[in-house]
């Protein structure tokens, strides 16, 4: 195999949410249980919200910014999101219960919690600092989007932390699913279901978000922030990364730099500059669409030591890179044969680009979306079921055109 070389060595600090499927099962069993050490049942939390409602506090996304950033933010649509107190936020998480913690990162606790029978499970994000609190909310409060996780409620009584209420999401992360032992293989047809998903996702973020004219940055693209329902439909997780209404082509000197990302994923032109675009996100897809076609980890201390970036096994990550260029990398051989060959060469094709330095020559998210429309037929409706709200809306996914002298071999 032709092996290209991309290297290079960071520092960062990052927060990740990973679903693990064990840490689940045994958050059930403690459903049922009586907790000795003074923390009231999850039931009995979930009883104490629900039969709460004469005192809740519904407030419309757009009377949430009156209070945070209200020079950023236009017009929301009118929807409704819970204002927590800080005691229904203990009931629910059972005074921070180590036994309820499903995900945490340098500066949150994720919880499982119950809100009871009408709305049922839901994740409760407990973050140390207002600033990131404030930061974080005051960009979930303007999305609205099937793909990206919805924000509940939440709680902003305390001074030194706050509280997110958010969806849960039940069947883990991709990363749990592509990477993890003992899990079904994704067949190729749902791997091609992702990524429209999640290039819907960031077009909407980049481009089309209805609730702000400002773009918005994920900035913390990668696997484990991919959360998966049971029809193995994508919901976008965790912005505490997230950056809205940037300046694209100055850093902000104001307060000292710090990056934030993840090792494989995060573009080495920020990385150099400071500077967060939108360029950012599609680096990072690029490294998930070569994650979903060959089933390798974007960064592994395992592999020889020229091979740890995913990205250093793409002959195209440098100025002259060039689509048309042959890309020594095998589909995943755990997928038996059962993919489309004229699709996975025009996936590893468009990750290339998306990969490319300087970052001016990468598309932009809706040329990945049109791009990926133009070439996947493997998708049906069967592989966008159901939502929790609903149907899936199915994209228009156009019948692949592919001309086999600008795509690369495999």
């Amino acid at each position: 195999m032709g092996l290209g070389f991309l290297k290079f060595k960071y520092c960062l600090g990052c927060t990740s949410i990973s679903l693990t499927r064990t840490k689940r099962k045994q958050l059930q069993s403690h459903d049922d249980d009586e907790v000795d050490d003074g923390h009231v049942r999850t039931a009995g939390a979930a009883k104490a919200i629900s039969t709460s409602t004469s005192s809740t506090k519904y407030i419309t996304r757009d009377v949430i910014a009156s209070g945070i950033n209200s020079s950023s933010c236009s017009k929301d649509e009118d929807v409704m999101i819970r204002k927590f107190s800080w005691d229904e936020i203990e009931r629910l998480t059972m005074n921070m219960c180590r036994s309820r913690v499903i995900g945490s990162g340098g500066f949150s606790n994720v919880y499982l919690v119950d809100l009871g029978h009408q709305l049922g499970q839901a994740a409760v994000k407990i973050i140390n600092g207002t600033r990131l609190f404030k930061q974080e909310l005051d960009i979930l409060r303007h999305l609205h989007h099937h793909n990206i996780v919805n924000l509940i409620g939440y709680c902003d009584d305390r001074d030194d932390v706050g509280a997110l209420v958010l969806e849960y999401v039940s069947n883990g992360s991709l990363q749990e699913k592509l990477h993890g032992e003992g899990q079904i293989v994704i067949p190729w047809r749902k791997r091609m279901a992702i990524a429209v998903q999640l290039a819907e996702a960031l077009e909407y973020l980049h481009d089309k978000c209805g609730s702000t004219t400002l773009p918005i940055v994920h900035g913390d693209i990668k696997a484990s922030n991919l959360l998966l329902d049971q029809n193995l439909n994508l919901k976008l997780c965790d912005f505490g990364s997230a950056k809205m209404g940037f300046s694209s082509t100055v850093a902000d000197n104001r307060r000292p730099m710090v990056l934030m990302g993840s090792p494989g994923y995060t573009d080495p032109h920020y990385l150099k500059t400071g500077i967060p675009s939108k360029k950012n996100d599609v680096y990072s897809f690029g490294v998930l669409l070569l994650e979903l076609v060959t089933g390798m980890e974007a960064y592994s201390s395992e592999r020889p030591a020229p091979t740890q970036l995913l990205t250093s096994l793409v002959g195209l990550v440098g100025p002259t890179a060039d689509h048309t260029s042959p890309i020594l990398l095998d589909p995943d051989p755990r997928l038996g044969g059962d993919f489309d060959p004229e699709e996975a060469r025009a996936m590893i094709s468009l990750s290339a680009q998306c990969l490319r330095h300087p970052p001016t020559l990468r598309p932009s998210s809706t040329q990945i979306l049109e791009t990926i429309n133009n070439h996947i037929s493997s998708i049906s409706v069967s592989d966008f079921v159901v939502f929790s709200h609903g149907r899936h809306p199915i994209p228009n996914v156009k019948k692949k055109t592919i001309n086999p002298l600008s795509t690369p071999r495999l």
